[in-house]
């Protein structure tokens, strides 16, 4: 990977937006100009006009009306036509500015209706504005999402609704549609809509009679799982975007989390979402805090929509000079409400809707954009990018080819990359100074026969030679003397590698420019060759194994002392997650176009954007569907741990036994046996693996694909173990802030949903022929009903042997 630029303490950079979703007047260039004056970066503006929904009322109306008398059956006429658009029908049209407005279509129509007449009259309305907006060079675009609910019905008309979308982005090739979803499914939400929306005509046969009483239930994944079959049904389109409401009262971690691994463009914040605190000052609660604070460290932040907290300030005296909305206010100002003021409603009661109003009148006298001031607050207040974060600046969820290091010679830049990392080689050093001491301490005899008590260590693959300073420190550091080999393939490193020997290391190291597994070992004054007592190595990838590591350590073990000889790394395990990935996958199918193996490469990638679809039982679970009248205000969470297992293992030095029979299946031999089971001769088939794991998923979502991790143990000695770990749930305890490696991702051609307390089985393996080696995955689901375990899907078996790391 490329050696990111230093972007120092950046603090993340919020576009923010002013929406009215009752506008009256057009946005011309100086109510642009003034809402920027006021620190705004973009408006909003409706494609059509109050007068363009009337006539379709009248249209509707007169439809109704003259099929009253059911004289005639209606299914004997055709569906009214709704008119082309006339001037009184818009307030857009092409200009200079119209980039930089993004534009809302009509949110009184119902693509989702399960009556055929509304549904017709939408689609007719929503496409004639599509079509209109993409002509007028709009380029962002806001589609209200799917209405859930009718009657009774719930999530009935998804599939017609995603249909609209998918035609939709075929009428504007440039359009980029932002479907808006709240966070939950909400019936009471929609029971508010104005009386104008055709869902309220929507004729009794088809809505099946009224809602029941009982108890409003909130389906927590509800919306999620609308938007799932809008942009499945879609194919992932790079176009096709979420616009996400941010609630008055903020939902468990859970749902949150899958929002977040979601192509987020644009969060809403409606005047409803804000609290006032005792200052009368309007403020997030934490949770919303924490929620802006993560979605804005993406690699692609979202923007933020202020809606209805008021109009632009002064646009009707275009004189008045206007405080400029910084962001720097009182703290008193911008201190969060007290906790009895964050367990309102969900939505404000209309004393507490009275009340908000009397605050914006007095805010708007010192202030007339108190919501944006607050906004640019938390910007000028965003908490420091840690290590990690400012090192994979760009890197997010960037997919990355693994590295070839046996095949390719690795350029500087990319070895500089590495040795950034501010742990790993602190850990290396400590765990060859161990080593130095226990040897000392444990008087074993060295290998040296240069002087006495020199233990010979080995830096195999020295790379520019960062390992091989570390040892000498070590030596250093513990009194011990040493005598040090620098073992480097790469011919080019190799020149680096003699020049650090006599600038920096005088003289005290052998370079060797040779493949480790060629190498035969020190050479001895007699001409024969020695062993070495500590052989170091920093072979490991992102899945431990998948850049060769046992098998360059096989290959140079014959030189290690069989007696004493300590390996440092000494161990190393493979670990896998099912997560939900939607932005890689997306990325890997545009990838596909040009790469037929696109979705059978495990690919390096810093995740950032996805979901964990097995978590620990670290939050109490909530259930998808519960009672709005007695949830509480949620505490700011913490996103709950993945569930990461084991795959394998491998330790080094490899038993001699084995080593053994390998070699002797090398070349054929009928004592070899009959040789490998994927090809060849079968002397590599000890280093292949295979693994079944079951993971148990409380939530319904879809599998992507596997995170991968690796943990090592560098040295297991007197004072404990010397540990590096990319596993998200133990890097923080054994090598927290270590960048060297990020995770890999192994996709899914098809992804696989996952329903609500079901299972996924993961199979891996790891697989060889003598000339390569690969990896080989597959993922069932199940859900058991009774005692029966029923399985629901299963994956392709998917295989990396195209692009197999060569040995």
């Amino acid at each position: 990977m490329d050696s990111p630029q230093s972007t120092g303490e950046m603090m993340p950079i919020f576009y923010v937006g002013q929406h009215e979703t009752k506008r009256s007047l057009p946005v011309t260039d100086q109510i642009l100009r003034q809402a920027q004056d006021c620190n705004y970066d973009m408006l909003t503006t409706p494609i059509t006009t109050p007068h363009f929904h009337a006539s379709i009322l009248s249209l509707l109306t007169a439809y109704s009306q003259a099929h009253l008398d059911g004289s005639t059956p209606s299914s004997h006429h055709p569906m009214p036509l709704v008119p082309p658009l006339t001037p009184p029908d818009t307030p857009l049209t092409p200009n200079d500015s119209i980039s930089q407005l993004i534009a809302f279509t009509s949110p009184w129509i119902d693509l989702a209706s399960p009556d055929p007449l509304i549904a017709h009259l939408s689609r007719q309305v929503f496409n004639q504005e599509i079509a209109y907006a993409g002509f007028c060079g709009v380029v962002t675009v806001i589609v209200q999402g799917p209405r859930l609910h009718h009657g009774p019905m719930r999530a009935k008309g998804i599939s017609q609704y995603a249909r609209a979308i998918q035609e939709a982005l075929s009428l504007g090739n440039y359009l980029q549609l932002h479907i808006l979803m709240p966070m939950t499914d909400n019936p009471e939400s929609e029971s508010d809509g104005d009386v104008g929306n055709l869902a309220r005509f929507a004729r009794e046969d088809y809505i099946s009679g009224h809602s029941k009483d009982g108890e409003v239930k909130v389906d927590l994944f509800g919306t999620w799982d609308a938007w799932n079959v809008i942009r499945s049904v879609c194919k992932y389109s790079s176009r096709l975007s979420v616009a996400l409401t941010l609630p008055r009262r903020f939902p468990p971690m859970a749902i949150q989390s899958r929002w977040y691994s979601e192509p987020l463009r644009l969060l809403s914040l409606p005047a409803t979402s804000f609290l006032v605190n005792a200052r009368g000052s309007f403020v997030l609660s934490k949770p919303h805090q924490l929620f802006i604070s993560r979605c804005m460290r993406l690699r692609h932040a979202p923007w933020l929509l202020l809606t209805d907290v008021g109009p632009i300030p002064g646009i009707n005296d275009p004189d008045l000079i206007l405080p400029f909305s910084t962001g720097t206010i009182s703290p008193g100002a911008a201190a969060d409400a007290s906790s009895s003021t964050s367990s309102v409603s969900p939505s404000p009661t209309p004393a507490e809707a009275a009340q908000m109003a009397r605050q914006v009148s007095r805010k708007s006298k010192a202030d007339p954009t108190p919501h944006l001031s607050y906004i640019r607050y938390l910007q000028r207040n965003q908490p420091p990018r840690s290590t990690i974060e400012r090192f994979g600046a760009g890197f997010q969820d960037f997919l990355q080819s693994p590295l070839q290091p046996l095949t390719d010679n690795l350029e500087s830049m990319t070895y500089e990359v590495f040795e950034k990392d501010p742990i790993k080689y602190d850990w290396y050093e400590r765990a060859i100074a161990q080593a130095l001491r226990d040897w000392k301490s444990e008087n074993k005899t060295v290998s040296s026969s240069t002087g006495t008590g020199f233990v010979v260590i080995a830096v195999v693959g020295s790379g520019r030679g960062p390992l091989v300073t570390r040892a000498i420190r070590a030596s250093q550091e513990t009194g011990v003397n040493v005598e040090v080999y620098a073992v480097e393939k790469n011919p080019n490193a190799y020149v680096l590698l003699q020049r650090h020997n006599e600038e920096d290391w005088g003289g005290m190291v052998t370079v060797v420019k040779s493949d480790m597994r060629a190498w035969k070992g020190p050479v001895l004054p007699d001409g024969s060759h020695g062993y070495v007592d500590i052989l170091v190595s920093e072979l490991l990838g992102s899945f431990a194994d998948n850049e060769l590591s046992p098998e360059c350590l096989d290959g140079v073990q014959h030189v290690l002392n069989p007696e004493h000889g300590i390996s440092i790394p000494t161990s190393y395990t493979a670990h896998l997650t099912p997560i939900a990935a939607p932005r890689l996958h997306a990325d890997i199918i545009s990838r596909s176009a040009t790469d037929s193996n696109a979705f059978e490469t495990p690919w390096v990638v810093m995740l950032h954007a996805i979901d964990y679809l097995a978590t620990q039982e670290s939050q109490q679970q909530v259930p998808s569907e519960t009672n709005t009248n007695r949830q509480s205000q949620p505490k700011a969470e913490a996103p709950a741990l993945p569930d990461v297992q084991t795959a394998w293992l491998f330790g080094h030095p490899c038993p001699r036994p084995i080593l053994a029979q390998s070699n002797l299946r090398r070349g054929g031999s009928a004592s070899g046996g009959g040789g490998g089971a994927t090809g060849g001769d079968g002397a590599n088939e000890h280093n292949t693996r295979f693994a079944q794991l079951t993971f148990r998923c409380n939530e319904r979502g879809v599998c992507h694909g596997l995170a991968g991790y690796f943990e090592t143990v560098l040295y297991d000695g007197s004072d404990g173990k010397v540990e590096l770990s990319t596993n998200p749930v133990t890097m923080n305890q054994k090598s927290k802030d270590m960048i060297s490696w990020f995770p890999i991702f192994f996709p899914l051609k098809v992804p696989i949903y996952v329903p609500e307390n079901s299972e996924m089985e993961v199979s891996m393996w790891r697989q060889t022929d003598d000339r390569k080696v690969w990896y080989e995955w597959l993922i069932e689901s199940f859900v058991t009903i009774g005692s029966r375990r029923i399985r629901l899907g299963i994956s392709d078996l998917h295989s990396s042997k195209a692009n197999g790391c060569l040995m």
